[in-house]
């Protein structure tokens, strides 16, 4: 199946109207929109407008809150616990974390949980969102059962993504996206989408057998095995145990009980720059960084060494200019 380019304010525009047929707030659709479209301009189609007419159909069911409450309560200088009163994902994850940056410009650190949410995509925007006030960030989130522990024949826990950003001076911001599992489930739901054939260490079969037609996908594999199925259960303790949601399997599912809430749990830390050192040196010195790995040799097959997040802003910087390609489908179905 072919995409279509569509140019970044047209493709808001469209994600927008759907959403707000389905009862959202125009400021909320809006914010969701921008998650949605940055992660398409990133390249990640997997958590890109790919996903709107799952959100529409949950919040025609009756699964989100088209008009949360949300409330906050402080739990000491540095920590606060919002409720995101079941509402879109997108939107509370990006409250929450303008609550995150004032916290760590106050305190030097600041953590806040999130309860009550849902699906909030792709975490770099938050990462990013934090980079741009030269703030440092850690953002987690669990997600309901998919991934085989090692080990294991069954799935335990989701594929809990943790996302880093760290702010520069003159460079963009290194920021570090990445699932626990070896992918994200979205990247397997965008190649049942355009019809493509996945490597065989994405997912296994119900025999636990390594498949690489991704219809076949029961169950995801950790990245790195042990190390993969450590990390996911550190980010389940730090969200859902943390804050006294659900974890592991008895998170609810994402493509069932569309008419109920999920209750998703996320955590965000956040950090001064300047907290041990002075901020400007440290930024300076992230420059530094940078510079030194692009200076690295490269390997035989490779051009350069980049950074994490260095070729999705580079993707970025193309399709802001050309255009985001998005599944003929799905394209479809954002003009419907």
């Amino acid at each position: 199946m072919s995409d279509i380019i569509v140019q970044k304010e047209e493709l808001k525009s469209l994600v927008v109207h759907k959403l707000t047929e389905a009862k959202v707030s125009k400021e909320h659709a809006e914010d969701v929109a921008d998650v949605l479209v940055h992660a398409d301009l990133r390249g990640v189609g997997s958590h890109g407008v790919l996903r709107t007419e799952h959100y529409v159909e949950r919040m025609n069911e009756g699964g989100m809150n088209p008009n949360p409450e949300f409330r906050t309560e402080r739990k000491g200088s540095s920590a606060l616990l919002f409720d995101g009163d079941n509402g879109m994902g997108h939107v509370i994850t990006k409250k929450a974390m303008d609550h995150a940056i004032q916290l760590s410009k106050d305190n030097g650190i600041g953590i806040v949980g999130i309860i009550n949410s849902s699906h909030c995509g792709a975490l770099s925007y938050y990462a990013q969102q934090a980079a741009e006030q030269d703030t440092i960030s850690m953002i987690m989130t669990h997600t309901d059962s998919a991934v085989v522990p090692f080990g294991g024949a069954d799935s335990y826990f989701g594929t809990n993504p943790i996302a880093y950003g760290f702010p520069a001076s003159k460079h963009r911001p290194i920021i570090l996206d990445m699932a626990t599992s070896n992918v994200a489930l979205g990247k397997i739901l965008h190649a049942r989408e355009t019809g493509s054939e996945i490597p065989n260490n994405w997912g296994v079969d119900g025999n636990g057998t390594p498949v690489t037609d991704p219809s076949l996908v029961k169950h995801l594999l950790p990245t790195g095995g042990p190390k993969g199925y450590g990390l996911a259960l550190i980010v389940d303790v730090l969200t859902g145990v943390l804050t006294g949601s659900a974890f592991g399997p008895s998170i609810s599912s994402m493509y069932g009980d569309y008419n109920n809430y999920r209750h998703l749990s996320h955590t965000i830390i956040t950090i001064s720059p300047g907290l041990f050192i002075d901020q400007h040196q440290f930024m300076q010195n992230i420059d530094k960084m940078i510079d030194e790995l692009h200076e690295v040799k490269p390997a035989e097959g490779f051009k350069s060494v980049m950074v994490p997040g260095e070729p999705e802003q580079l993707n970025e910087e193309m399709r802001q200019v050309e255009g985001i390609p998005v599944p003929e489908s799905i394209y479809n179905y954002l003009e419907s």
